[in-house]
């Protein structure tokens, strides 16, 4: 029966029902369709398909990972339904501001925010919406993946 199975339609499915985006190779884990080739041939095929469907839907590539998203104007009038990510509103803020500022450093931000920058990092670091790589006295801070992923960004 496995072989009526059609693999562009497993990895859709997969996609669907996955809460993050996925690569290749998590793709092969799942689907169980061992040639990456394969794979990123068909991913290739349904980004296409679905930029051309008549859908409110997307396939979107990020960093190296497929997921589903919506096309606007659909995302902006139903955003109001999606969960939200439970951050505070300070911890959002910090966000926001490490996202237009790339590669920042904290001791920038601590002087602009004030010594709560310190909790917020450790809640945007909890949920991995951020990463810290040691610079000198201080640390840079970049948005993950995961961030880009979650704010369709």
């Amino acid at each position: 029966m496995d072989e009526q199975i059609d693999n562009k339609k497993l990895i859709e499915a997969a996609l669907f029902m996955s809460q993050n985006a996925m690569g290749v190779n998590e793709l092969v884990t799942a689907t169980g369709i061992m040639s990456p080739g394969k794979i990123q041939e068909l991913l290739k095929g349904l980004v296409a398909e679905y930029n051309t469907r008549d859908t409110s839907l997307q396939l979107i590539e990020i960093g190296g990972k497929y997921m589903f998203a919506l096309k606007e104007p659909y995302a902006s009038k139903v955003s109001n339904l999606a969960i939200g990510p439970d951050l505070t509103r300070g911890a959002l803020r910090l966000l926001a501001y490490v996202n237009k500022n790339p590669n920042v450093l904290q001791s920038a931000v601590v002087k602009i925010f004030g010594g709560s920058t310190y909790e917020y990092m450790k809640e945007l670091d909890e949920k991995e919406f951020i990463e810290t790589k040691k610079s000198g006295r201080s640390k840079r801070i970049n948005t993950t993946t995961k961030f880009k992923e979650y704010f369709n960004v």
